[in-house]
């Protein structure tokens, strides 16, 4: 039987919940794993437009946006009931998720998750 438990970890990067206004998701430490990939998992968009992406850091403070040739996969403006998910292959230390709103009143309901795979020492923590 193949083990895929063991050999990943998944990080809140933005919690689930409602948004109305932009938000940058928690920087998630890539230390220790050889692979990633960023998780939109939505639930209800009420109103508004809801664009996702990801960013990088060397030091979980001075971000920038991930070129395309570090970004396997593209994302598009959230919708109801859907899941996106890109993966990264920069060689930043940190990555983060960026959920930028425009015209909601009430919003969107989303979680993102930042995958860890690949790890130096199985069994991933």
């Amino acid at each position: 039987m193949r083990d895929i438990k063991n050999n990943f970890d998944a990080v809140n990067s933005i919690d689930p919940d409602d948004y109305i206004a932009d938000v940058n998701g928690a920087g998630i430490d890539l230390r220790a794993f050889d692979g990633s990939a960023v998780v939109f998992s939505v639930g209800t968009v009420t109103d508004g437009t809801h664009t996702p992406k990801i960013q990088e850091s060397d030091d979980n403070s001075n971000w920038n946006d991930v070129n395309a040739s570090d970004q396997e996969g593209s994302l598009v403006d959230l919708s109801s009931d859907m899941n996106q998910r890109v993966g990264y292959k920069g060689n930043k230390r940190y990555v983060r998720s960026v959920l930028t709103i425009a015209g909601a009143t009430t919003g969107v309901q989303v979680a993102v998750l930042v995958v860890r795979g690949i790890p130096h020492h199985a069994p991933a923590i």
